[in-house]
């Protein structure tokens, strides 16, 4: 026969798994995510294994006890260094800080790149044109399919199509780094 001695919490939690032909520490697995599960996910989509160049710096923390997906999470990446896993039918999201070099994080230097005196210098064809200049007004956006939100900004440097610039409201405000996405248009990164 079994015996409980404690009403609730884990001997509770235990008597109703054991019951149910599940050990306590299975019940409790299938309640949260399997961070292995996201850390082969991560080194999948980057191409690299933890610690490795371009690979995730550490697994995901263990302390995390994020609710298990009842789908496949989505990695997406590189961003800002770090790949993103989301489960977007529950809503959690988390960053997974990538190391430098590898090919997530390399800039690779261009065939046609000419060297002089240690800097490398582009070929002309491989310049790209800046459709911002420093100074000029441009119109911050950030949103997603169901909504999108602008602002009039000011870019603090030059930049080209796909290029991160910093913009700020104004001179005493702090600067956002934001993709350029057009003539007068950048967008915030990953939102």
């Amino acid at each position: 026969m079994f015996h409980m001695r404690r009403q609730g919490g884990f001997y509770a939690m235990g008597a109703i798994a054991m019951v149910a032909g599940v050990s306590p520490v299975m019940a409790q697995a299938q309640r949260f995510e399997n961070l292995d599960r996201l850390d082969s996910l991560v080194a999948m989509t980057v191409g690299a294994a933890i610690g490795e160049p371009g690979g995730a710096s550490a697994p995901v923390d263990r302390r995390l006890k994020l609710t298990a997906c009842p789908q496949l999470p989505e990695v997406n990446g590189p961003v800002f260094g770090a790949a993103m896993v989301e489960c977007k039918t529950l809503g959690w999201r988390i960053r997974v800080p990538l190391r430098a070099g590898g090919a997530a994080g390399a800039s690779a230097v261009p065939a046609s790149a000419q060297r002089s005196g240690g800097f490398v210098r582009p070929a002309a064809a491989e310049v790209k044109t800046a459709v911002v200049r420093k100074g000029d007004p441009v119109q911050l956006v950030a949103g997603g399919g169901s909504f999108t939100v602008s602002r009039l900004m000011v870019a603090d440097e030059d930049g080209g199509p796909g290029d991160m610039i910093r913009v700020r409201e104004d001179r005493k405000s702090a600067p956002i780094l934001a993709q350029v996405v057009e003539i007068g248009v950048v967008r915030v990164p990953g939102i």
